[in-house]
């Protein structure tokens, strides 16, 4: 009788595995899924909104982590999956959604052995997330939902248009000095408020890091931070806290917002697009 081996065996090699073992148990793309399974904070968040809750069969372990994740409230109670590939066979899941980046050699694998994976990527604009929220609401077997959500987001932005007093600048400044493109979700609604956008002026439309220095010597009218910016817990916050960026933008031309609104397109979007105008109306002369 062969000796068993009891070696364990672990990452593509397991999940392959299971594969011969058990099979996908997917089905075809038409059908409506009834176990989905999603990787990704942001995918979360679209099948909390957007599914049946009987149709999630698991989801991120972020998506229960309130400083990340908007629906962590709804979230409760739901499996966590932890990424793993064995988990997603042993589920018997029927569609897999995740982001467009990382989980790159699992998600081939899955798709290699006939289990449907949707991968979502992040909103460069806002017509391209209404786009993905239809297509992911289709797929789901929830078309109205998804137009439901749009409607929302549109709703929002008709509150908040122009409602900036013409002329003023604003930096979305992030940790480590990042500041992001200006073609992206958050420069899009700030500019529809009526913002310009201040990386422009300091040759960083693409993205990037903003110099101290820089900041200094031509500051912007108003800075975006996150809610947690006042605090330098480690190096990467230190510098939103510089006593010389504090003196060229102080704490009354800031304007703050949770950081969970704005990590994912989707759900969160009406709330950040109300929070933002919040801010604007409390704060931007």
């Amino acid at each position: 009788m062969p000796q068993l081996c009891h070696k364990r065996i672990s990452g593509p090699l397991a999940l392959a595995a299971l594969v011969l073992l058990f099979g996908t148990g997917s089905v075809p793309a038409a059908q409506k899924p009834q176990r989905v399974v999603s990787l990704n904070l942001c995918t979360d968040q679209m099948l909390l909104a957007l599914a049946d809750r009987e149709q999630i069969a698991s989801l991120s372990p972020l998506a229960v982590d309130r400083s990340l994740s908007f629906l962590a409230d709804e979230a409760e109670g739901l499996p966590m999956n932890e990424g793993k590939g064995e988990a997603i066979l042993f589920g018997g899941a029927d569609l897999v959604l995740t982001g467009s980046f990382g989980h790159y050699n699992r998600t081939s694998l899955l798709e290699g052995q006939g289990l449907e994976v949707l991968a979502l990527d992040p909103w460069p604009s806002l017509e391209q997330g209404r786009e993905q929220i239809r297509t992911v609401a289709r797929r789901l077997g929830h078309p109205e939902r998804g137009e439901a959500l749009i409607a929302d987001i549109d709703a929002a932005l008709g509150r908040t248009k122009d409602i900036v007093p013409d002329g003023r600048s604003i930096l979305h400044y992030q940790r480590r000095g990042w500041v992001p493109a200006s073609a992206s979700l958050m420069g899009e609604i700030l500019q529809h408020m009526g913002f310009t956008l201040h990386q422009d002026r300091l040759g960083l439309s693409g993205g990037g890091v903003a110099r101290l220095e820089e900041i200094v010597t031509r500051p912007p009218d108003y800075m975006l931070m996150e809610d947690d910016a006042g605090r330098a817990v480690d190096n990467g916050s230190a510098l939103l806290v510089h006593p010389a960026l504090t003196e060229s933008v102080p704490p009354e031309r800031r304007l703050s917002m949770a950081g969970r609104l704005e990590i994912c397109g989707g759900p969160s979007t009406p709330a950040a697009i109300d929070a933002l105008a919040e801010e604007v109306r409390k704060k931007v002369r």
